[in-house]
């Protein structure tokens, strides 16, 4: 018998499966051919302590301690840099409040990210606590203890029938057989709960696109910090020798294997390109994730008031790898009636009984 059966096999589900398998015997059921195959398989990757809603930054910050050290560490040094042009004052101001940002020079600026066009960048800001995730190891490592614990990892496994009796039945090729099932379905959390009889949390997938492209003028950007213009209006952030570019949209969604808009894609990079002097000539490739908020716009963690052995892990929005090593083990708390570890107005903000 199956103590908690997982469905879905991001960072949500194999976080969530490693510390549930401290306490019984764990299945993660993925229905693509390979873990994190969407959202998690297509994040910007940074960890940032001050991104987020209260209660996301509470979870960023009870992170921290496990990115910095577990397993050798997950974190390198990356920097975040917040640009803005001349009519941008009001929302650079914001910016640099709700991330604890310290305002520079363009000097200072241009002497880490050579490429900043003087005529129109007029306001910049810069902190250096933002790191790069090891978001692959970071999974693996995950998976790695659900296996030790005596758990699976299984991936082909899409779910098509949930019914509930004596126990959990969930039909996915095969029938597993559980006590209790964890929801971390990504965007697809909210129909795998009506699949189950539970009533859905309003969740929205939004799409988020990305393009990658060369070094602009051939830079070296090992160094750079990620780039974000005022008011999230794109990001650009170092990746492999090259540079990402995204316009930040956000597009609502049906639940999907997302592909990037060309239009929007265009517009993202003619923001970027605008504060630089380096043209964009060509990309490399691009692709799309969907980011899937709860109404509130705050992860949805712990057993459903009205069905306690089905257990939500959704609503991670842009912020599932950060939160994943405190969101996990809230989680992990709330199921197994420990003391949580961040106060309790924050769990308060992070269960699904608010949103009922």
């Amino acid at each position: 018998m199956i103590d908690f059966l997982v469905i879905g096999g991001g960072i949500a589900g194999l976080s969530a499966g490693a510390r549930l398998s401290a306490h019984g015997k764990v299945t993660v059921l993925e229905a693509e051919e390979a873990l994190g195959y969407h959202a998690s398989g297509r994040s910007a990757a940074l960890f940032e302590q001050a991104y987020g809603k209260p209660a996301v930054v509470a979870l960023n910050r009870a992170s921290a301690a496990y990115h910095h050290t577990a397993n050798g560490g997950y974190l390198t040094p990356r920097g975040l840099m917040l640009v803005g042009a001349a009519d941008q004052a009001e929302a650079f101001q914001a910016d640099i409040v709700d991330m604890e940002m310290t305002p520079v020079s363009l000097d200072e600026a241009r002497a880490m990210v050579p490429i900043l066009n003087p005529e129109t960048v007029v306001y910049t800001a810069y902190h250096a606590e933002a790191w790069d995730i090891d978001t692959d190891r970071l999974m693996q490592d995950f998976a790695r203890v659900i296996r030790a614990n005596g758990g699976a990892v299984l991936t082909r496994q899409r779910v098509s029938r949930i019914a509930h009796g004596a126990v959990w039945q969930v039909e996915a090729g095969e029938v597993f057989e559980a006590r209790n099932i964890v929801n971390a379905a990504g965007a697809w959390a909210d129909q795998v709960a009506v699949m189950a009889g539970v009533a859905p949390i309003g969740l929205q997938p939004y799409r988020r696109s990305m393009a990658r492209i060369p070094a602009p003028g051939g830079h070296d950007l090992s160094g750079w910090p990620m780039l974000m213009g005022a008011g999230e209006s794109w990001y650009a952030k170092p990746d492999a020798g090259k540079l990402i570019i995204s316009p930040a949209d956000a597009d609502p969604v049906e639940p999907q294997d997302a592909w990037a808009d060309d239009m929007v894609l265009a517009e993202g990079l003619a923001r970027y390109q605008e504060m630089v002097t380096e043209e964009v000539t060509r990309m490399d490739s691009n692709w799309a994730g969907l980011r899937s908020f709860a109404p509130d716009r705050v992860l949805v963690l712990g057993p459903d008031p009205d069905q306690r052995d089905f257990i939500w892990c959704a609503g991670q929005g842009g912020y599932g790898f950060q939160t994943s090593p405190a969101a996990s083990q809230l989680l992990c708390d709330l199921v197994t009636g420990a003391a949580p570890e961040i106060e309790a107005r924050m769990v308060a903000q992070l269960r699904p009984e608010r949103l009922r």
